[in-house]
């Protein structure tokens, strides 16, 4: 049997737990904290494949294993590689506090609404565009992910950064609220367990005044809460842990964003964009030639973190206009592509290109090579067909397209109903073959 304990941000270890342990396995500082059985050989952990070959030996000749760990180990730790190689009925898990739960502790907040990431052993990536699109993320860090890199990575946006270190340690541990250009600038070392990242708001009395507290802001309600109990009206119980359901539906109507005469994507096209497209939480979506935003915020609807480009300045407080309508942040562009995506410092996983117009092969050309995934042209005018095709193919993309034409039921008078055609639009999408073993956090 081989035990794993997990400790560090809650009470600390016995130091009889390691008794008739023929081998213990754990951080230096762990190790430590306990008195080890005469003869018990003692495995500091550093990389895990030399760990687990030497845990194996002791489990082929059955004897006991004890591994100690931070938090609890089955929270990205180390009970899924333990599981992986030995079985999870080999493994008796004893699980303490973990980082995050200490760390909100800490701020007396609650976290069943948070959304955690791990960015240690993992692109980063993933990490900023859920912070970016969520208001309340627990990011568990790593070498090259910390609070300095996830603050350059956020800075400039409406967020706090509480960087908890040493989280259980007595002497050491620290948990400070930062701005992410305060974090950028900081050498955090190595003692960070976990950083936080909330959306703020600042109430009209704190708004002008210096080193004003930074509050964390509500969760947005749910769209048609059901409330079960007559006891919790006026409230919303959660039901689910983690971030709030995605939306229960999409590729909304027209009617439901801000819109000038008429020059919006119809909601049959934007489902086929939104299938082609993908969004989900962790991706960075690019919305180009915006218009109204419908695209932009039904990915930031869906859980990604969006950037949508728009020339016009109407165009630009329009976007705006919708996102906040439906609760979500989509950064703005007030700009021209594809001048404008030379600022872009982050690729897209995903691009949608809208509005046509001579300069289109250009603006593709100009986000094909970046698009980890796939990029969606919407296009009015055959004209411009084979040309974007071309760019398409020629950025290594595989290209796949359509004419979408609908007709809607339309009431007439004397309680009638004829079919009302739409414009008819051609889609083009431009799909990059998958990495192998490239998943969501890559």
């Amino acid at each position: 049997m081989i035990t794993v304990v997990g400790t560090g941000t809650g009470a600390p270890l016995p130091k009889d737990v390691a008794a008739g342990a023929a081998l213990v396995v754990g951080g230096r500082r762990h190790l430590d904290a306990v008195v080890l059985p005469a003869g018990a050989e003692r495995v500091v952990l550093g990389p895990l494949a030399p760990a687990l070959d030497t845990i194996a030996g002791y489990v082929e000749k059955e004897l006991p294993v004890l591994v100690l760990a931070s938090g609890d180990p089955g929270f990205f730790g180390i009970v899924r590689v333990l599981a992986e190689r030995f079985g999870a009925e080999r493994l008796s898990v004893r699980p303490g506090v973990s980082s995050v739960a200490a760390a909100f502790a800490r701020l007396g907040l609650p976290w069943d609404d948070a959304v955690v990431v791990s960015a240690h052993g993992r692109a980063l990536r993933t990490a900023v565009h859920v912070c970016r699109a969520r208001p309340k993320v627990a990011v568990l860090t790593g070498p090259g992910a910390g609070p300095a890199e996830l603050g350059a990575a956020l800075t400039g946006r409406d967020r706090v950064l509480v960087v908890a270190s040493a989280l259980g340690d007595p002497a050491r541990e620290r948990v400070e609220r930062v701005s992410p250009a305060e974090a950028a600038a900081r050498d955090w070392g190595t003692a960070v367990s976990v950083v936080l990242c909330l959306a703020t708001r600042r109430g009209p009395d704190l708004r002008d005044a210096p080193g004003a507290p930074l509050v964390p802001e509500e969760p947005p309600v749910p769209e048609e809460p059901h409330v079960p109990d007559v006891s919790l009206v006026g409230k919303v119980p959660r039901a689910l842990a983690g971030a709030a359901p995605g939306p229960s539906r999409w590729a909304l109507e027209e009617t439901e964003f801000a819109h000038r005469d008429s020059m919006i994507t119809k909601f049959e096209v934007r489902a086929l964009a939104l299938a082609r497209l993908g969004p989900r939480l962790g991706d960075l979506v690019w919305d180009v030639g915006a218009g109204s935003g419908s695209v932009a915020v039904e990915c930031a609807r869906l859980g990604a973190a969006v950037v949508a480009v728009e020339k016009s300045a109407d165009g630009v407080s329009r976007i705006r206009e919708n996102a906040r309508a439906h609760g979500v942040e989509v950064d703005v562009v007030h700009g021209t592509a594809p001048d404008a995506l030379d600022g872009l410092a982050q690729d897209p996983d995903a691009v949608f290109i809208g509005g046509g117009g001579r300069e289109l092969p250009a603006v593709i050309r100009a986000c094909a090579p970046r698009a980890r995934r796939a990029v969606v042209v919407a296009m009015a005018a055959l004209d411009r067909v084979p040309a974007a095709r071309e760019a398409l193919t020629g950025a290594g993309l595989a290209c796949d397209g359509v004419l979408l034409q609908s007709s809607r039921l339309t009431p007439l008078p004397g309680e009638v109903t004829r079919l009302a055609a739409t414009n008819p639009v051609f889609l083009l999408w431009g799909v990059r073959s998958p990495v192998p073993n490239r998943g969501v956090d890559q």
